[in-house]
């Protein structure tokens, strides 16, 4: 809608002014409620060419607007800003024309997006589940706009922490298995780590009291070097170690696909650290020769970054074992060479900037010019009403545990609205599986990545707030009255001669506007403002369906409009919904 009037706005400007004007200057914003009007233009950028004042330069180009077409029914101007009221039969045309299609950018990009990338030595978490329905519904939004885009995964499993949980199976397993133990793979694992924590907080505890720093008594925990030791017999290639390896992350990744199923996550591609470390410890080699890099007299390789205003960074530990930016290096390299992508997209949390800003200059100094096309979505992180979770001290909410709490609080809360009494258990069943995920991943996407968020499950599933659920049933509401419509006979007609109320006509302005809501979320990056634009429609509808009646309307044009209304509303709810990785239940 706003191209259009940007349109005749700037053919208006032309013929008053023998002057085509900066399409990008046009600034089209929705008129406010405290004055009359459907879309406002600031016209203060173009008096510089109208050489006119304000008003006058407002006044001419909307009289101009008005006569040029039956587009617009008038006007008013307020110092330099000119409100544009739409026609009734624009706002029949809108409607009619109106649909959930959304048009490809001009220059459509081939993006990589990496999300998820889990460790192999616990499960996933709550501040996984954001890293996974942000990615996934980044992914989706690319698409709709028209972009190439692939979903790959870059699982840790390799490196320190993933020796710890495999020392703590060695030494207090007893031979536990997922099979023997009816513990899922990946919790199993992760339990292993924290027993680790547990047994070397121990240790460090008696090197204190004995008489060492905290620090001097990490260096001197035997566990910590049975734990380096193990990461080098890793790397050699020692068959115990890699064959216990391989038993315990096979535990892992059975436990990760089922939780990834529940989710709706998949991936086109999968990168294993312990694939790409190599590919990583080349491009240090690459490095070292062009002397970009520095081995030190301990062994270690390292880049000074201090003259870029960043600290000196290790490339490979002392002992040649390889850290988390080597595998980095080696996979952008990789899959650089693999897509020739326009673009590389990494969500990751806000606590790895640092992370992304040394990877992407080490690559530029090497000499990889392509690492400008290396993005950072970096989120903030998630907590709890109980405050943050820590990893090694099992404080953290498991994915799995989450999404069944919100199934559990999704069926209590439906139960006690009532809202379900009338539907099969089997029915009832696959809708309460429905609200708790369109719960947990609207609650979740609602927030700007960058902005940290504090997630309570009960508050994510209100039937009224700004929830999931609440666009959901809104959406079931909307089906309701168009199946009750369909059964008593009632066929959308003519209805031309409907003048439709303000809120119809805020209505039809609303959707009209949703690819452009769509696109400004992946210019953007930002589920978050797809998300509220949807709220904001289900308001919108909700505050309609209790102006005016639809089925039992009595004048065949008005009901006829509204049909077709409710029939559009739903659709872009459904679109929108599904990019969220949402479904949008028919009855509720």
């Amino acid at each position: 809608m706003t191209g259009k009037i940007a349109e005749l706005f700037c053919n208006a400007f032309q013929e008053l002014y023998q002057s085509t004007p900066d399409r990008k200057e046009v600034t089209i914003q929705k008129t406010r409620s405290e004055f009359q009007g459907d879309y406002t233009i600031n016209v203060f950028p173009f008096l510089k060419i109208s050489k006119k004042k304000p008003e006058e330069t407002a006044r001419e180009i909307g009289e101009r607007m008005l006569a040029a077409s039956g587009f617009f029914s008038g006007f008013g101007v307020i110092k330099g800003f000119l409100n544009l009221t739409l026609s009734d039969e624009t706002c029949h045309q809108m409607l009619q024309e109106m649909n959930a299609a959304v048009p490809d950018v001009s220059a459509p990009r081939r993006v990589v997006v990496e999300f998820s990338s889990p460790n192999t030595n616990k499960p996933l978490h709550l501040g996984h589940v954001r890293n996974n329905l942000l990615g996934n519904s980044i992914c989706e939004i690319l698409k709709a706009v028209g972009h190439e885009v692939i979903k790959v995964n870059l699982v840790n499993d390799r490196g320190i922490h993933i020796c710890k949980s495999m020392l703590a199976w060695q030494k207090w397993g007893n031979g536990i298995t997922p099979e023997s133990s009816g513990i899922k793979g990946d919790r199993l694992v992760g339990d292993m780590y924290v027993r680790f924590s547990q047994e070397m907080k121990k240790e460090v505890d008696t090197l204190i009291a004995g008489g060492l720093s905290a620090e001097d008594a990490e260096k001197k925990s035997e566990l910590m070097a049975e734990v380096r030791k193990m990461l080098q017999d890793w790397e050699a290639g020692n068959t115990e170690v890699r064959k216990l390896w391989a038993m315990m992350n096979g535990w892992v990744y059975e436990g990760f696909d089922v939780t990834y199923r529940q989710l709706g996550i998949h991936f086109d591609k999968t990168y294993y650290e312990s694939e790409t470390y190599l590919s990583g410890k080349e491009i240090v080699q690459m490095g070292l020769q062009k002397g970009v890099f520095v081995k030190h007299d301990d062994g270690s390789v390292r880049i000074d970054l201090t003259a870029d205003g960043l600290d000196e960074k290790v490339l490979l530990r002392s002992d040649g074992t390889s850290v988390y930016i080597t595998q980095d290096l080696g996979t952008a390299v990789m899959r650089q060479k693999e897509y020739n992508a326009d673009e590389m997209v990494y969500v990751v949390g806000n606590e790895q900037n640092y992370h992304f800003q040394v990877l992407k200059l080490v690559l530029k100094k090497i000499g990889f010019e392509w690492a400008d096309k290396l993005y950072h979505l970096s989120y903030g992180m998630v907590e709890l009403p109980e405050g943050k979770m820590k990893s090694r001290e099992g404080t953290v909410v498991d994915a799995d545990d989450l999404m069944k709490e919100m199934l559990d609080t999704a069926r209590q809360v439906s139960e006690e609205s009532g809202k379900l009494q009338e539907l099969s258990e089997e029915e009832k069943a696959k809708i309460y599986d429905q609200i708790a995920k369109g719960a947990l991943k609207y609650f979740i996407l609602k927030v700007e990545p960058k902005k940290g968020m504090l997630f309570n499950p009960r508050e994510s599933i209100d039937f009224e707030g700004n929830t999931g659920p609440f666009l959901q049933y809104t959406h079931a509401r909307i089906c309701s009255v168009l199946r009750k419509a369909s059964q008593a006979g009632m066929v959308a007609g003519d209805f031309k001669n409907y003048l439709p109320s303000a809120t119809e006509r805020e209505i039809i302005k609303h959707l009209s506007s949703y690819s452009e809501q769509v696109h400004l979320s992946a210019h953007e990056m930002n589920p978050g403002n797809l998300a509220n634009y949807l709220f904001a429609l289900a308001k919108l509808y909700n505050q309609f369906y209790h102006e005016h009646p639809v089925i039992r309307e009595e004048k065949e044009d008005a009901r006829s409009f509204r049909m077709i209304l409710s029939r559009k509303a739903a659709e872009i709810l459904r679109s929108g919904m599904k990019l969220l990785g949402m479904e949008a239940p028919e009855r509720m």
